[in-house]
């Protein structure tokens, strides 16, 4: 903003105001675009109007000026602050109302999500989908701590924390009752974490491999067949059913056998669906005790 473009001085030669005639020599005048006037007249005729306190701005009154726009020097100041802006930086806003730089650059910025307060420059913040914060006002929804440049998880409207979003949100494993928040598997339909899906008997961890389940508790090939599966009374073998050849079992009195090895003791023929005949502990077809 610059002065008015006018001068105030003492008229020393013989001049007559303008407007009302009367001279001027000795007197306190004003020359605005080539013409003398006294002080009165042009306070009434050529004083410009202050677009703050809506007054003229006297002869005796400092004026500064800014695209055809005038204040006295005492109503130029921020429209938010009241600061003067005599020699300061300014900017003019809607209503031609001026503003120095701080208040326009807070007025400028964006509000945080939180507090709803301006994040000015300098301030951390933190930034999410259009959103926000200053970096302390960025909580979580449950536990209301800090959660700042820290992970986190959305849940519409909330925002968890890591610790919160286990115990809020994530599924509980099957045996150890705490929270799964990566990986882990589901068997029947139940979640587990990797690690306690293992074999009841060597510890190994089942996930993508073969595995059964008795009496709810699990058990990889190699442990089953070892500690579990019934022995075949014919070769002696572990019976493990559903893992590969022999998927059936016979069981007689307390023994088992595979399908495959219940046979005639004689003749060797397959006798699993089929009559037979225990004789002396030994099994045989319904032909050969015959020929004993």
């Amino acid at each position: 903003a610059g002065p008015g473009s006018y001068t105030v001085g003492t008229m020393s030669e013989r001049f007559d105001c303008h407007y009302c005639r009367d001279p001027l020599q000795g007197k306190k005048y004003v020359q605005k675009e080539g013409r003398h006037c006294c002080v009165k007249c042009f306070d009434k005729f050529c004083a410009n109007t202050c677009i703050e306190c809506k007054k003229p701005i006297g002869a005796d009154s400092k004026e500064l000026h800014f695209k055809n726009r005038y204040w006295h020097d005492s109503c130029f100041r921020c429209f938010k602050c009241y600061t003067s802006l005599v020699n300061e930086p300014f900017m003019l806003r809607e209503n031609n109302k001026v503003w120095c730089s701080n208040c326009t650059a807070t007025e400028d910025a964006p509000r945080c999500k939180g507090c709803f307060k301006p994040i000015i420059a300098g301030d951390q913040n933190v930034e999410y989908k259009k959103m926000v914060w200053h970096k302390d006002c960025f909580t979580c929804s449950q536990c209301k701590q800090v959660i700042g440049s820290g992970s986190f998880f959305p849940k519409g409207d909330d925002f968890y924390c890591v610790s919160c979003h286990e115990h809020k949100f994530a599924k509980t494993c099957a045996k150890c009752k705490n929270p799964i928040t990566s990986g882990g598997l589901t068997y029947q339909e139940q979640p587990w974490h990797s690690e306690c899906f293992i074999c009841s008997n060597c510890k190994k961890q089942l996930g993508g491999k073969r595995f059964t389940a008795v009496e709810d508790q699990f058990y990889c090939v190699e442990c089953y067949k070892e500690c579990v599966a019934k022995k075949c009374a014919g070769c002696k073998n572990p019976i493990t059913a559903g893992f590969g050849r022999g998927t059936s079992v016979v069981n007689y009195e307390d023994e088992s056998w595979h399908d495959y090895c219940f046979k005639c003791t004689k003749c060797a023929r397959g006798l699993a669906n089929k009559r037979f005949v225990c004789h002396n502990g030994k099994i045989y077809c319904a032909e050969c005790p015959k020929r004993l």
